[in-house]
């Protein structure tokens, strides 16, 4: 059948059946979408109205929270109007787009991700070298990493798809355009794509995972030799990174590792990591964090103080 391809749109089947349950869970992530939005808007505005963005574990988070809002405003949105409307059709390029867009923004996250555990491991563990190894250069060539990492997994996985023949079925299992439910609608046999995807993935994801993991195992052994009082405040900042890592990388190895066409639950887990994890982010990260608060009063004073003007 060659390459052919007689799909013009995709037809989502969405998370439920039932009407009255997509309709309860319009409103459900409609409030989380705007709890994303704020939340992620106070953490930038805060971080870039402050003395904060001089500090590398602040600007990597300014990255993160605006890395969340663009990743989230992908997906969210479309589930969203899909939930209200009776039909939940796509466009073959909008499919597309919504695949290159979706794995570009959550590729960049993943490493930007793994340049924050960078920064608090050179702290913790070379603390006299810090501002040495991370200045703004360094950090500015981390981010820059992290996008350029992220565009070449995402164009991977997108030409790997427009490859492939879809010449029936167009009902995708899913929310939104991914990789593993498009594969189930492909029209030849897709052993090889199938391992070709876990790689580019599933496993790139669980070896990123692991190097976060044995980089927090070299932070507490030497936080051994850290004062109580450095030790709480190394365990304060830390923990919340671990929890942010956690609540990504756990679900997305789940999806990922297992091959295309398994009986599981993707699009239900999906939702912890374009959702949930950027909506709990914010709160992770300003109420376990009292340099976060202290900035967030003094720029809502100096608002406060200019209105009364």
């Amino acid at each position: 059948m060659g390459n052919q391809n007689n799909v013009t749109e995709f037809v989502f089947m969405g998370l439920w059946r039932n009407k009255q349950i997509e309709l309860l869970f319009f409103f459900f992530f409609l409030i989380c979408y705007l709890a994303v939005l704020m939340g992620n808007s106070i953490i930038l505005l805060t971080i870039t109205h402050s003395h904060l963005i001089e500090q590398p574990m602040y600007y990597f988070l300014c990255h993160l929270s605006l890395t969340d809002i663009s990743y989230t405003s992908t997906v969210v949105p479309r589930l969203i109007k899909d939930l209200a409307a009776a039909r939940k059709n796509i466009s073959y390029n909008s499919c597309m787009t919504q695949l290159f867009t979706a794995h570009l923004l959550a590729g960049v996250e993943i490493f930007i991700l793994v340049a924050m555990a960078f920064d608090r491991y050179v702290a913790i563990v070379k603390p006299l070298h810090y501002m040495v190894i991370m200045n703004r250069k360094r950090c500015n060539l981390l981010v820059a990493v992290a996008w350029s990492l992220g565009f070449w997994h995402s164009i991977a996985l997108l030409l790997m798809v427009l490859s492939l023949p879809f010449c029936g079925p167009n009902k995708i299992n899913h929310y939104l355009c991914d990789v593993k439910p498009l594969l189930q609608l492909v029209c030849k046999d897709i052993y090889v794509v199938s391992i070709l995807v876990i790689a580019n993935s599933g496993m790139v994801v669980v070896v990123i995972f692991l190097i976060l993991v044995v980089s927090y195992i070299l932070i507490l052994y030497h936080l051994r030799k850290m004062s109580s009082a450095g030790r709480c405040k190394a365990l304060s900042t830390c923990s919340s990174h671990v929890m942010v890592v956690v609540l990504f990388f756990v679900p997305c190895i789940y999806t990922y590792v297992l091959p295309a066409g398994s009986e599981n639950k993707d699009k239900e887990i999906s939702v912890f990591y374009t959702v949930i994890a950027p909506m709990l982010n914010p709160l992770i990260y300003t109420l376990r964090n009292m340099e976060m608060k202290i900035a967030m009063q003094k720029i809502w004073s100096q608002m406060s103080h200019s209105d009364s003007k």
